[in-house]
């Protein structure tokens, strides 16, 4: 009812599983606010997990007593809470990127390459239908990103050949499913029924779908879904890891670098802001720590020796 994103929804069943776990599967009506704080407390003592973490996991609690079974969780203001850790984001440079996307190949080089050209999230770019891109004014639209929101991101002048290449086999696909009785995919919300045939239209298709065909287990018919995450992140972990490269590089590494080698660049802070899709630029800010303005920017007196 809520349009939560169906990460979000299994999120939250896993925190819900380990708090009744927790407490020996007892009834969620017949506990409360002591065994919340019992249970937020364990997190952040015992099994030491971070800030994030245990806000998700009251996030999850305060949902469930809530929205699912009506009732007020109670004053929660004792939990010890997990510390706040700051932590920098992990940065490559130019010359490692492309180290990194030189041992990808294929679709998934495409990936990456969009991901560290554009700053999108891996499942943002994932999610991409042909309609999000705009080979005219080199750009592309994410729909629903974080907190489902809609932006505008860059689109590389270097991928649009590469990307239009993509495109057409994976028009061709398209066609033969087309002619073989399928080629829908899943529309968002209640789109199906208001348009029962855009899930077969062209626009609607996802620029990365998947090499089978996958089964709606709602209605049964078949169609394909968007190319699936671990595809990518092995390969890249693969990539990291034949580059030699020591640093803990993930794809999500792609889109730190992005906006840090943007502001290297002398981009507009608020630019990237809108770009990267962050509420507060205060969470753009934290980019500034690791340009070579900060440490990097002053010499040691060891060097001057």
């Amino acid at each position: 009812m809520r349009h939560y994103a169906r990460r979000t929804a299994g999120t939250y069943e896993q925190w819900v599983r380990r708090f009744l776990r927790f407490h020996g599967l007892r009834p969620p009506r017949e506990m409360g606010q002591e065994e919340i704080n019992a249970f937020l407390t364990h997190l952040a003592v015992e099994e030491r997990v971070s800030a994030s973490s245990q806000t998700q996991a009251l996030s999850a609690l305060l949902f469930l007593y809530r929205h699912v079974l009506g009732k007020d969780p109670g004053d929660l203001t004792g939990v010890v809470r997990a510390r706040v850790r700051r932590r920098m984001p992990v940065v490559m440079t130019p010359a490692e990127v492309q180290q990194v996307l030189g041992q990808l190949e294929g679709t998934t080089a495409l990936v990456a390459r969009l991901l560290y050209g554009s700053g999108m999230r891996l499942m943002e770019a994932l999610r991409l239908r042909v309609q999000d891109l705009d080979f005219g004014h080199r750009q592309i639209t994410v729909r629903s990103g974080k907190g489902d929101k809609d932006r505008l991101t860059l689109m590389p002048e270097r991928l649009v050949a590469p990307l239009e290449a993509h495109l057409e086999g994976v028009r061709q696909v398209h066609g033969a499913d087309l002619a073989a009785g399928w080629g829908r995919v899943v529309l968002p919300h209640a789109l199906e029924r208001k348009y029962p045939n855009a899930a077969m239209e062209w626009g609607w298709q996802w620029v990365f779908p998947q090499s089978r065909r996958w089964r709606d287990p709602t209605n049964g018919r078949e169609g394909r879904h968007h190319l699936d995450p671990s595809i990518v992140q092995k390969e890249v972990r693969r990539a990291v890891q034949a580059a030699a490269i020591p640093k803990r590089v993930s794809c999500h590494t792609f889109r730190h670098s992005f906006a840090t080698h943007l502001l290297e660049r002398g981009a507009d802070i608020r630019t990237i802001q809108e770009l990267l899709g962050h509420n507060d630029v205060r969470t753009t800010m934290i980019y500034t720590h690791v340009l070579n303005r900060g440490p990097c920017g002053v010499r040691s007196p060891a060097d001057l020796l």
